[in-house]
């Protein structure tokens, strides 16, 4: 059943900074959110936890990067338009420098860049015009111009390096219908793909922070912001 005010959808739903950004949305702006995910019981899981919440959700288990995926978002809006995306979905790797191979750096910029630019192409007809839709992609002070960088990280840096000039790409495409496209670029923050990258490691920032504030600026950001990139970071191990 469609909204007649449209969805946000969120990709990487199922947990960490996804799965905080779709229970803010609801939680906090009782806005219906697509929420889509790898793993059936993370979804489940969400969906328990936005019990009483005042804004509608569904959830979709997809992999994104299946030739099924993008085209099962799209079945999956039953018409609705969307209001706003948050790419977030990512895949993490870590490889020694010497050990990095072709098909290494095919999935990663696959999963980190290309897939999220195909969505939006996907959904372009389907953005509501006005007020505009706004696409945010969640990139990694790794893939920031001048942030410092990390060994082993070569290919998952380039792969956000690689989303954050697809934003400004984008922004420029999709001017004219009045859609608005932004990234954000965060720094250390406490999930489990950061904890993995550098254990150990104290995140300043939290999931349910980092989520709150995306839920946020999905939601007006585009009023103030379009094709730029914003670092968001306390600190970079």
């Amino acid at each position: 059943m469609s909204s007649p005010d449209g969805v946000v959808i969120v990709t990487g739903a199922g947990r960490g900074i996804g799965r905080e950004t779709v229970l803010s949305l609801l939680r906090d702006h009782g806005v219906p959110v697509l929420a889509l995910g790898r793993n059936e019981e993370h979804l489940r899981q969400l969906m328990s936890a936005s019990t009483g919440m005042s804004g509608a959700l569904r959830t979709l288990r997809v992999e994104l990067a299946s030739e099924e995926g993008i085209p099962a978002i799209v079945h999956a809006l039953d018409g609705d338009r969307v209001f706003g995306l948050v790419n977030n979905a990512g895949l993490f790797m870590r490889r020694a420098f010497g050990e990095w191979t072709l098909a290494d750096l095919q999935e990663v910029f696959k999963v980190n860049a290309h897939i999220p630019f195909l969505i939006v192409q996907a959904l372009y007809g389907h953005f509501r015009t006005f007020p505009p839709a706004h696409v945010v992609n969640i990139a990694s002070m790794g893939g920031f111009q001048g942030a410092t960088k990390f060994p082993g990280l070569a290919g998952y840096s380039a792969s956000k390096a690689a989303l954050v000039n697809f934003t400004e790409c984008l922004a420029e495409e999709m001017k004219d219908q009045g859609v608005r496209c932004n990234c954000l670029a965060f720094g250390a923050v406490d999930t489990e793909m950061f904890r993995q990258a550098f254990p150990g490691f104290q995140a300043p920032v939290t999931a349910e922070e980092a989520g709150r504030f995306i839920a946020g600026f999905v939601l007006t950001g585009h009023n103030l912001f379009n094709g730029k990139v914003l670092p968001l970071a306390l600190s970079t191990p």
